[in-house]
């Protein structure tokens, strides 16, 4: 089992930025990547960007790229999510997630954090 704890929403005007953070305990040597996706009000839950534990493999979503970035720090087994250029669009709950090398699914989820950008 790997436990995810996500810090770091809040509200932050139209141009703001956030930086959110996730961190892993439990199982991490499982982990092959980590994850953040997001589910807006009325909206299906989206992916939004995920890097591989041992480095590497970023990827985003098109919505996003250029305005988030995504890092590590194994040492502290956490992730983050840095968002620049917020905009209302972005308003959503944001959930970290972890990828095992076992089932190559997001098995594991954080409990949520809530960003919101005003306009």
């Amino acid at each position: 089992q790997v436990q995810l704890v996500e810090s770091g929403g809040g509200l932050v005007q139209t141009g703001g930025s956030l930086r959110l953070s996730c961190a892993a305990s439990g199982r991490t040597s499982g982990v092959l990547s980590m994850g953040f996706f997001r589910q807006r009000p009325g909206k299906e839950r989206e992916f939004v960007a995920t890097i591989s534990w041992s480095g590497g493999g970023i990827y985003y979503a098109d919505n996003v790229k250029g305005r988030f970035t995504i890092s590590r720090d194994n040492a502290k087994s956490a992730v983050y999510l840095q968002m620049n250029s917020l905009k209302p669009e972005d308003t959503a709950t944001y959930y970290c997630a972890a990828r095992q090398k076992t089932t190559g699914r997001f098995d594991f989820w954080g409990q949520g954090t809530q960003v919101s950008v005003s306009s």
